[in-house]
């Protein structure tokens, strides 16, 4: 499996989970070896986004209640 490049959904849980900072040496280490590195970024600042519209949104509600 050296050589294969893992999908974009796997990448995206990756960068979930490394989002926690709960991973195992194991799971480290095939990540590092399948994951594309233009796929990790794009991947991070994608749920950057997210998690920041999440937490406007949940600002906004608390707001204006």
């Amino acid at each position: 499996m050296a050589g294969d490049r893992a999908g974009f959904l796997a990448t995206l849980r990756a960068v979930l989970w490394s989002f926690l900072g709960v991973r195992k040496r194991r799971g480290y280490q095939e990540d590092a070896s399948s994951l594309d590195p233009k796929a990790v970024i794009v991947a991070g600042l994608i749920a950057g986004l997210v998690f920041v519209l999440v937490l406007v949104a949940v600002v906004r509600v608390v707001v204006s209640a």
